[in-house]
Formats: structure tokens, sequence, C-alpha cells
């Protein structure tokens, strides 16, 4: 086993955040607001709009959609429903705990690196029901760094103690997940989801996949990185 961790990213990689965010929607907009099917599926396109895949924050969102379909709840309270009531909605991708839990079996320790709020994104984790398997979490906003920032990879690997070749980066996003992990000299797995509209653009990935089924024969393919690491100063 040339690799010994394998680490993945949350949002459209392990977490299928388009279909969780439209079952939240849709729950928000018949449970809270009482809308008919129609005002329903109108509310739900505006919002995952509006969301732009996650880069929005949910104040702005919920500034626009408040006039728009004449809701009286407040801004703040309406971002507090997303913040506690999102994560009942959230869902894996097809093959994700199987390939997860094959993963832990087969020997490999396992990592999670987040770009997001806390505990937000714990607790969308946990909601997949996979945190039990994982040796490290690492949201950014709990440590103060952000993919790419080569930082919050070797954060990741001094966690696992391991060295970054060692170790195998999954996440769909190129510039946050792929380059930022080749910076510090991990092979990286680019996961192309269903509803993605990058998965025809080019990639620097060592490979690429976009069903979970396929997840660990690449892996096991996969030679180990050669490059690596070292801190230089100014």
């Amino acid at each position: 086993m040339p690799h010994h961790a394998i680490l993945f990213d949350l949002d459209q990689t392990l977490l299928n955040r388009h279909d969780s965010l439209i079952q939240f929607c849709d729950w928000q907009a018949t449970q809270q607001f009482g809308f008919d099917p129609v005002t329903t599926q109108r509310y739900i396109n505006r919002f995952v709009a509006l969301d732009a895949n996650g880069a929005v924050w949910k104040d702005q969102v919920y500034a626009q959609l408040k006039p728009e379909f004449g809701i009286t709840d407040s801004v703040q309270d309406l971002v507090a429903s997303y913040l506690n009531d999102f994560q009942n909605f959230c869902i894996p991708f097809p093959k994700v705990p199987e390939t997860i839990q094959q993963l832990h079996a087969q020997g490999y320790r396992l990592g999670l690196i987040s770009n997001g709020r806390t505990p937000f994104q714990q607790q969308n984790f946990h909601s997949l029901g996979l945190n039990g398997y994982f040796s490290s979490i690492v949201v950014s906003a709990a440590v103060g760094l952000r993919k790419p920032d080569p930082a919050i990879f070797l954060l990741a690997c001094q966690q696992l103690e391991l060295a970054p070749e060692q170790c195998i980066f999954i996440g769909d996003n190129e510039r946050a997940d792929i380059q930022g992990a080749q910076s510090v000299g991990m092979n990286a797995i680019r996961f192309d989801p269903p509803q993605s509209v990058l998965s025809a653009t080019a990639s620097c990935a060592s490979a690429r996949f976009n069903d979970f089924s396929n997840l660990i024969p690449i892996i096991q393919a996969l030679p180990i990185s050669r490059i690596k690491y070292r801190i230089t100063q100014d």
C-alpha cells in the first residue's frame, strides 16, 4: 500500500450538497412558509441560483428572497434555521459510505479538509455518519486557514503523522482541492459530481472519477508522489 492516508473535501465530494440543499429548501418552503407546489419549486430554483454553489452566504440570499416571496421572518431567523436545520437533510453521494468503510477496513487513515464555517460543517459531516472512520477533521474556520493554502494540508498531515507524499487528496474544486494538495506534494484525484458544470474542463489531477464505485481501484493504481514539500524561508 504505497499511500497511507486518503483525505477528502466535504461539499460536493462526500456530501451531495446540491441535492441536500434542494431538500432543505423544499422543507423550508412547505413547512415554514406554507408555499404551494408551484411557489415551492420557484423558491427552490431561486435559492439555488442565489446560493451560487455555496459561494454566497445566506444572509445575502435571504435578504433577496424575503421581498420576492413575501417572507415575514427576519433574515437573522432564516439564517439560524439554515444553520440549525440544514444538517437534517444532508445526504452523501451514492456509494460514499461503502467506499469509506472499505478504505478504513483496508488500513487507510482517513481525513477531511473543508472550507467552511464551524460548527456548521462539522454538523453536516456528522450527519453523514462517517466521522467515526476519520482520524483528522479540519474545518477552515476552526483553524484560521483555507484551501488552497498549503498550511491547511500540512496541518492535516501533521494530525495524521504522515508526510504529504504518503497522502492522496480527493475533491471537486480544481484550485482549492487539486492544486492546493499538489502544492505540498500530495497526489490529488478530482471528483466530478453529476451536477457539475465543470466536469468537461481540464484538470492537473493525477486521476478523475464521477462514481465512487470506481475510486478504490484508482487509489490502488496511483503511484506514490515523488514531489516532496520543502518549507522555504526568506
